[in-house]
């Protein structure tokens, strides 16, 4: 009993290393969300931080509200990818473990 335990622990450590080390990698990870066939994209961390937006100089004229919704259609692009990074690197990482539907690790 002594001796299951201790290997419950050593598991538990070792998912816990592994969480840590997966999140490390999700935040060094960068996407490209883009809208309007890539006239405006936004570069974003996996912290979800906009690095870079590149705006094509053909929307820079008049039209300033498709401007904004292109911009706010891309960065929504962008959080979307790195949701489904999340998601796709934390199933990795979890693979195995006896998680219940709908459960959540905190990031």
């Amino acid at each position: 009993m002594k001796n299951a335990l201790g290997n419950i622990m050593q598991q538990a450590q070792k998912m816990q290393e592994d969480l840590k080390k997966a999140q490390e990698e999700l935040n060094a990870m960068q996407v490209m969300g883009e809208s309007g066939g890539g006239l405006v994209t936004i570069l974003m961390t996996g912290k979800r931080e906009a690095r870079k937006v590149t705006i094509d100089p053909s929307l820079l004229g008049d039209d300033k509200d498709m401007l904004e919704d292109l911009v706010a259609a891309a960065i929504n692009d962008a959080v979307n990818k790195v949701a489904k990074m999340k998601k796709e690197k934390m199933a990795d990482v979890t693979a195995g473990l006896p998680l219940p539907p709908g459960f959540q690790l905190p990031f």
